[in-house]
């Protein structure tokens, strides 16, 4: 069978897109790729918050697969909207790498050893928050690019450190440069970190026959609990929310959320179990949800969505 992948055109996007045409080439199928440019490339000088970041990263990529221009295509699944369009589906999540949060810097081996003072380059409002409550003393600023740009900036100076996805530095080869790859539970990640999502047209039942030994079954149930977790609280990818799931040393699930206020820190962390037979991923997320609402998360959000951001 033929498949036209769409991806992005970075280095970390084809890299990717190429192992999963790998992937499927060893099922036999011939593959190809077409790298489709997206309104988050396109901006690249621009903050996240100003552009705004529902589907920045997807849009022109679901209208390709929509066209019939391509057959499915590969996202990071942390920049792919909670809810699709009504065309498509998630055909499948693929095994799930490092979902960490990594601190990458020249000079210094950690959070804690940072100096008063210094500019910790980000463009994610959700790690600007979360530094803000663990080190408040620190400036993090825009910083926005492809990993290799961002490396060179971080190389040049410019900051004294930067936060990358482990799983991107792993992936592109680079975990020379990762310092601390910081736990979950202090440092969350974005829903859907370190996971891959294919989506394709919800009618095209032979692309998804072709893709379902891809699906892996634990990847699926905490990444459904996760975005069922963000989609209840209103999020997006580019809000300052962190919801992670995964399996407990004692086999249960374990989830943990937060929502922080990026001007001043002020966050609410929640951290649940479930047995891990007979749970329903999405009753898990839209659980955590409440319980942040519960914890004072509505006026959190209402604050960020109310305030400019710097």
């Amino acid at each position: 069978m033929k498949l036209r992948i769409g991806s992005r055109g970075s280095q970390l996007a084809l890299w990717q897109a190429n192992h999963i045409a790998k992937l499927l080439e060893t099922e036999g199928h011939t593959v190809e790729i077409e790298i489709i440019k997206t309104t988050g490339d396109r901006q690249q000088e621009i903050s996240f918050a100003a552009v705004g970041s529902k589907g920045m990263f997807t849009k022109e990529i679901e209208e390709a697969l929509a066209e019939g221009r391509v057959d499915l295509a590969v996202h990071s699944l942390k920049d792919l909207p909670t809810e699709l369009p009504a065309l498509f589906t998630l055909a499948a999540t693929p095994r799930r790498v490092d979902p960490r949060d990594a601190l990458v810097s020249v000079d210094y081996k950690a959070l804690t050893e940072l100096p008063v003072g210094a500019k910790v380059g980000t463009s994610s409002q959700r790690r600007r928050a979360q530094l803000k409550a663990l080190r408040p003393d620190l400036d993090a600023i825009e910083f926005r690019g492809n990993v290799d740009t961002r490396l060179r900036k971080l190389a040049e100076g410019q900051v004294a450190a930067i936060f990358l996805a482990s799983a991107g530095l792993d992936r592109l080869g680079h975990t020379d440069w990762i310092r601390q790859r910081l736990s979950p539970r202090e440092f969350c990640p974005a829903a859907g970190q370190g996971a891959l999502g294919i989506e394709t047209r919800k009618d095209d039942a032979t692309t998804i026959e072709a893709l379902s030994f891809l699906d892996h079954a634990a990847t699926r149930f905490a990444v459904t609990a996760e975005r069922a977790a963000l989609s209840a609280l209103g999020g997006g990818c580019q809000v300052p929310i962190g919801i992670h799931c995964r399996e407990a040393e004692d086999g249960a699930w374990e989830i943990f959320g937060i929502v922080a206020d990026p001007a001043t820190g002020k966050a609410v962390r929640v951290r649940l179990t479930a047995a891990f037979e007979g749970v329903d991923p999405v009753k898990l997320g839209e659980v955590t949800a409440q319980k942040l609402f519960d914890e004072g998360a509505g006026a959190l959000l209402a604050c960020t969505a109310t305030e400019p951001q710097k």
